[in-house]
């Protein structure tokens, strides 16, 4: 993987690059659509490519190790083959699902301790083999594995749990260099920087982290309940530290302002699974504001859902009959709000990074945060 940096905003941190893998190039900065199981949910691979242009999609390393399994995967050769996506893959670790599990599972020096939320069995995550089940799944990127503590969590509680995640990642680092690819195309390794809401150990992390030279640097352990402001402090602290000359990969964020924001802060690559949720629930995000589909309001607008939409379902479908679609409980309503919210989050970076190459980023971004942020 290679990380080649092409502009950088004035008054501001944001950055424009291309990231090139196996698979393909990524320009940055990118939002990258969440597909857990292998799958963006209600969404076909061709719409992701050809109408929503997702230059690269995650894939979900504990369920997709739970079910199908790592055989299946492994005989399939790789998930690029099992789902027929043939752009970059990115996975993580499986640590967040493991630290969301909190009733079902133990942190121990060894690794993460857990039962399945699908039978009850039992299971381990170590950093070895993480390393190892993303070597099957095929992932251009692969993530370390890391504890992810609470945002409110206490001073030594974050302490305790980032020391946890720093000796595992050099364990995780140790076994990816030890090891090779298993499909003739490469694979990165992130580590990622945790800390919590805490300046000092932030710091400290993110230069444990900036020492390794890996390839790309991720940011994990925000927009877990701490305040927006704390998380917009905490990304101006780490990328003060995180080389410039790698990506920065902001983990699990999140609407539209939160990613602007974290652009504007130097981070090249976010994901979240926000668009398609909340697009499953009626809520669509556009350039002018935030519109729920169950009000009454959209009952008789028979207007495109976006007439210059980046997406064919926003030009093609109205709000009214998409309200109907809601209110009937019929699939296609869900289909069509992901698609839509995919394709505004992908337009709403590759505007940003035009406005960086361009030089006027830093007059723009106030403007299309205050936007993007009306109920409509």
């Amino acid at each position: 993987m290679q990380f080649t940096l092409q502009a950088t905003a004035p008054g501001s941190n944001a950055r424009a690059g291309i990231i090139t893998t196996d698979h393909g190039e990524i320009p940055t900065p990118i939002f990258m659509p969440v597909g857990t199981l292998g799958s963006v949910k209600g969404v076909h691979q061709h719409e992701l490519a050809d109408d929503i242009d997702a230059k690269i999609i995650l894939g979900n390393t504990y369920h997709l190790y739970l079910r199908p399994g790592m055989e299946i995967i492994s005989k399939a050769g790789g998930l690029h083959k099992f789902n027929g996506w043939t752009r970059p893959l990115l996975t993580d670790s499986g640590g967040f699902q493991v630290f969301s599990l909190s009733d079902n599972r133990k942190l121990t020096e060894e690794g993460a301790k857990f039962r399945s939320h699908i039978d009850g069995s039992s299971h381990i995550f170590t950093p070895e083999n993480v390393v190892d089940i993303q070597r099957i799944i095929g992932s251009d990127i692969m993530m370390a594995l890391d504890e992810c503590p609470p945002g409110e969590a206490e001073y030594s509680y974050a302490k305790k749990s980032l020391g946890l995640t720093q000796r595992w990642l050099e364990r995780g680092w140790k076994h990816f260099n030890s090891t090779s690819p298993l499909y003739g195309h490469s694979q990165a390794f992130f580590p990622i920087v945790q800390g919590c809401k805490y300046p000092d150990l932030r710091r400290d992390a993110a230069r444990h982290v900036a020492d390794l030279g890996a390839e790309g640097n991720a940011i994990g352990g925000l927009a877990v309940g701490e305040p927006t402001e704390v998380m917009y402090e905490m990304i101006e602290v780490v990328n003060e530290i995180l080389p410039t000359d790698k990506p920065r990969y902001l983990m699990g964020v999140g609407t539209p302002a939160n990613i602007l924001e974290a652009i504007d802060r130097g981070v090249d690559m976010m994901d979240c699974v926000m668009p398609t949720r909340n697009g499953r629930n009626g809520m669509l995000f556009t350039p002018d504001g935030i519109m729920n589909m169950r009000n009454r309001k959209w009952a008789d607008d028979f207007s495109p859902i976006q007439a210059d939409g980046p997406s064919y379902v926003d030009r093609f479908y109205s709000k009214a009959y998409l309200r109907h679609l809601f209110i009937a409980q019929e699939l296609l309503a869900l289909q069509i709000a992901s698609i839509h919210n995919l394709a505004f989050y992908l337009w709403l970076v590759r505007e940003a990074r035009r406005h960086i190459i361009e030089g006027d980023f830093a007059q723009w971004k106030p403007a299309m945060v205050e936007r993007v942020t009306r109920r409509l």
